[in-house]
């Protein structure tokens, strides 16, 4: 017998309506799967291009780590900064969303905007510790720091904890000053810095151990006269963050270990530790250091 049209109609009716729920599923599931983009800070310690083939394997595994924890797409671009003055402020006025920064670039940062979240502090063989290096020519006859009266040296950057902070108190207590020197400079990077005093532009520099190995690998002609140590670097997250991502990103940092990707993609394979503001306090002492300017000699 054949349906009434009516009937036809309901069916028509029935199909649609529940097209239009599945649809309507469909979309609200979408949307609670929104992509999250961030964006991680850097400043150029180093070179740009030697920044990003360092830190892009590691966001990587970061992003898929995210996206696992928090049940949605994540995605992390990188912004670098072309001093440490404008990584700071990337971070204090929010156009990044979380920062790696160096000790003294963090004291900065937190000086400028007290809502910055520490998500948690490199670690280095268990440790929030690791060294600054003062370098001189392989065949320099400097041995110690004692013998810079008169030589000239090569700072990295004003704002850098190791390349000026650090390095200038260190010098400080071995009684040599800015009025002992023929001259210095400040030279930005650490790569900078050692590719000088190897050329010879210099007699000595401040300059990370990183750097300074990393440099003597490929044969650049540096040997060490005295180290000097450093807090490990912050991660940091602007003030504002979602808590709910804030808190994922530095459970996830600190969680890394032997057998996790993100602790075999980590910078040194050294993963992360839970860090306090405190940490620093020792850094903010050697900011406020000015010894190294005063006007006295031992010539």
């Amino acid at each position: 017998m054949t349906k009434p049209p009516c009937a036809n109609l309901q069916g028509v009716s029935s199909i649609f309506f529940h097209s239009l729920v599945f649809f309507l599923i469909m979309l609200l599931s979408f949307s609670c799967r929104a992509e999250i983009n961030l964006i991680f800070g850097l400043y150029t310690s180093d070179k740009p291009t030697t920044m990003v083939s360092k830190f892009r394997p590691f966001i990587n595994t970061l992003e898929a780590q995210m996206t696992h924890k928090l049940k949605q797409p994540v995605h992390i671009k990188m912004h670098i900064s072309s001093n440490y003055n404008d990584g700071v402020h990337a971070l204090t006025t929010g156009k990044v969303d979380f920062s790696r920064l160096g000790p003294a670039s963090y004291i900065t940062a937190k000086n400028a905007n007290a809502n910055l979240q520490l998500l948690a502090i490199e670690a280095k063989k268990g440790k929030k510790l690791f060294y600054g290096i003062i370098a001189v020519q392989t065949d320099s006859p400097i041995t110690k720091p004692e013998q810079l009266v008169g030589k000239r040296f090569a700072f990295g950057s004003e704002q850098s904890t190791i390349g000026r902070y650090l390095s200038q108190s260190f010098l400080a207590d071995h009684h040599i000053y800015a009025t002992d020197l023929a001259k210095f400079d400040y030279l930005d990077r650490h790569d900078a810095v050692g590719a000088s005093v190897a050329a010879g532009r210099y007699d000595a520099g401040a300059l990370k151990e990183g750097t300074f190995k990393k440099l003597r690998s490929k044969g650049v002609l540096l040997r060490e006269i005295a180290r000097f140590p450093n807090v490990t670097k912050p991660w940091v997250a602007r003030a504002g963050l979602n808590d709910e991502i804030a808190q994922a990103l530095s459970t996830l940092l600190i969680a890394s270990n032997e057998s996790n990707a993100l602790y075999k993609n980590s910078l040194s394979k050294n993963g992360f530790l839970l860090g306090d503001d405190s940490d620093y306090d020792i850094i903010r002492q050697s900011m406020r250091d000015k010894r190294f300017f005063e006007t006295r000699s031992i010539k």
